[in-house]
């Protein structure tokens, strides 16, 4: 395994990415906009004449692909979970366009031997034609299999928890057994999400649903219980992953909402447990 001083500021990816209208049509059905056709909210995320972009969708644009599995790193990557994303929206994106991505690694966490260690990774998104910022990208991710290496960078400070009083709005969320193959066309292809094998080894006993998908469909039922669709005002989304969740399953949204944000907190309603912790969506003035 590389230093943490050998990974910490290491360039994992640079790339320009052009999309099209479709691309941000597909990543909105894969998290399930349109399940009801008549909703005329939900019609502007899926209708290219009508489109809007979900504001989840720079955690799909740009995506480096599954680095980890690059042999430089030498880590464990079928051990791999995603722990926390912090998403900051600079501007909203176009429904097609061309971007440049940019993707460093900030951190190195041990958290010991028997407890793996935390890579801390940094997205920047510009737009290609004006080099406007569009978005920066957060992600946290667990190699369960590789403590005991040492630490480097500047750890982020924590998210902040949920309040501990009942939520202001539930809302549950079906979801379709495919729904993992839906959403890793958007280019997450990790083996974990689709193939039974890889899940075992990782020590699932079937594919789970991709961490990020979890957080889109988590913000969908918030912009429905909260903000009427209207996804234009949030600024900033921030989410820990406290559990695996997985295609089939109903997932329970709890929502706290004051002037300028909304907190927000789920579960599988199946097993009963916390899937997504310290949820956040910051909105503008």
């Amino acid at each position: 395994m590389l230093s943490p001083a050998a990974l910490v500021g290491l360039r994992i990816d640079a790339r320009e990415v052009a999309y099209s209208a479709a691309d941000t049509l597909l990543y909105a059905l894969s998290l399930g906009f349109g399940a009801d056709p008549l909703d005329a909210h939900q019609l502007g995320y899926v209708y290219e004449q009508a489109q809007q972009v979900v504001p989840t969708f720079p955690l799909v644009v740009g995506y480096p692909g599954f680095f980890m599995r690059d042999p430089r790193f030498t880590l464990g990557w079928d051990r791999l979970l995603h722990a926390e994303e912090h998403l900051v929206l600079h501007r909203q994106l176009p429904p097609a366009g061309i971007v440049r991505d940019c993707t460093h690694i900030d951190a190195l966490v041990d958290r010991g031997a028997d407890k793996g260690c935390f890579v801390q990774t940094r997205k920047e998104l510009h737009s290609e034609n004006d080099g406007l910022h569009l978005a920066t990208l957060y992600s946290n991710l667990l190699c369960r299999d590789d403590g005991g290496g040492g630490s480097g960078g500047t750890p982020r400070p924590a998210l902040e928890s949920a309040p501990a009083s009942s939520p202001d709005r539930l809302e549950t969320v079906t979801t379709l057994p495919q729904q993992g193959l839906l959403y890793r066309l958007s280019g997450d292809t990790n083996p974990v999400h689709v193939d039974p094998d890889a899940a075992r080894r990782a020590g699932f006993d079937r594919p789970l649903l991709h961490g990020r998908c979890t957080l889109g469909l988590a913000v969908h039922a918030v912009m429905r219980a909260c903000l009427a669709y209207d996804g234009a005002g949030i600024t900033e989304i921030m989410v820990r992953f406290a559990a695996p969740f997985f295609p089939g399953e109903t997932l329970q949204v709890s929502c706290w909402q004051t002037r300028d944000k909304i907190q927000f907190a789920a579960a599988s309603a199946e097993r009963g447990i916390p899937v997504l912790s310290h949820g956040l969506i910051r909105l503008a003035d």
